[in-house]
């Protein structure tokens, strides 16, 4: 059993990595403005499958679906502890929606009530119209969701590109509702993705290539670990070959950048991460956050919200103190 859910969570990460690193490769179907579902049967699969990933998620208290200039996001809450006190907001990788933090919400529920976001211009039930065109354009409809919702302010939690779409809302809008972040291992936030990386994504970029090819990419990403099929890992294939995105790759955010966040923050970085040198990013979050602020987790890889969830929560518990002092 235990070995099973260490076996999703890896698949669950891996099938993230690939989205980032394929993005730009998708975008080369057509000139299409807006990020879209590519046939109806497309839509219809993934749904389903997003259904039944969302199965393994207690019931959501509300769903709301808010508008914004760019397209209407898709928000949760889930009722947890403190439900007077600034609530946590939940930010997935690319292509993984709220489904991915089934593993997080338990924890993450005994510190205060949980909102978790679909992004836009992904293939969750958010529903972009509007062309994401800049970095600004991706801070801009995060800031204007997170004013949509009742809270007045939300201490963010990002995982990956979520990660980089929390911090990137941080350095564009320093005056958005932001309590405090939390960066779960991000991608181009301390550096780049290294090219050994890049290089051993290529031959998974496309859906007609041999499956063996996607498979030891995958094995690579999580250490030679075997992989299987769970509910979130098939929402997530579904995603990737049957909704094309349009927005722009992210660029690594500058280490000036970094030191003029002024929220409180918790870096934690994956000591087995495939998508950065986890030695420099260290380095480069102790600088610009203070060495106090940063969790280096040795054994962790970039499922790491999966793999170690109770101490996530535990290190979050102690940003929510330092935060309220």
């Amino acid at each position: 059993m235990v070995q099973s859910l260490r076996r999703r969570r890896l698949l669950t990460t891996l099938l993230v990595i690939v989205c980032v690193l394929l993005g730009g490769a998708l975008a080369l179907r057509d000139t299409s403005p807006v990020g879209y579902f590519t046939s109806a049967e497309a839509v219809d699969d993934y749904r389903a499958k997003y259904a039944r990933a969302m199965d393994d998620l207690p019931p959501p208290a509300a769903t709301l679906d808010v508008r914004t200039g760019f397209g209407v996001v898709r928000a949760y809450r889930f009722a947890g502890a403190n439900p007077g006190a600034d609530p946590l907001l939940l930010v997935p990788g690319t292509k993984s929606g709220a489904p991915v933090f089934a593993d997080n919400l338990p924890s993450l529920l005994a510190l205060r009530d949980v909102w978790v976001v679909d992004l836009l211009g992904e293939p969750g039930h958010s529903v972009q119209d509007r062309p994401i065109a800049t970095h600004a354009d991706q801070a801009a409809w995060f800031d204007e969701a997170l004013r949509a919702l009742p809270p007045e302010r939300f201490h963010v939690v990002g995982m990956s590109i979520g990660g980089w779409t929390a911090a990137n809302l941080a350095v564009q809008r320093p005056d958005a509702p932001l309590a405090s972040l939390t960066l779960l291992d991000p991608i181009h936030v301390y550096g780049d993705i290294p090219l050994e990386t890049v290089v051993r994504s290529l031959p998974v970029a496309f859906s007609w290539m041999p499956r063996s090819w996607r498979d030891a990419f995958n094995s690579y990403t999580a250490g030679g670990a075997p992989v299987e099929d769970v509910p979130v890992a098939e929402m997530i294939e579904s995603g990737m070959y049957g909704y094309a995105m349009r927005q722009p790759q992210p660029s690594t955010i500058s280490e000036e950048q970094l030191r003029g966040i002024t929220v409180p923050v918790l870096a934690v970085v994956a000591g087995r991460s495939v998508m950065h040198d986890p030695a420099t990013s260290v380095g480069v979050a102790e600088r610009a956050f203070g060495a106090g602020n940063v969790r280096h987790y040795p054994e962790a890889t970039h499922a790491v919200n999966g793999e170690q969830p109770d101490r996530i929560a535990a290190d979050i518990a102690g940003l929510l103190d330092r935060a309220a002092s």
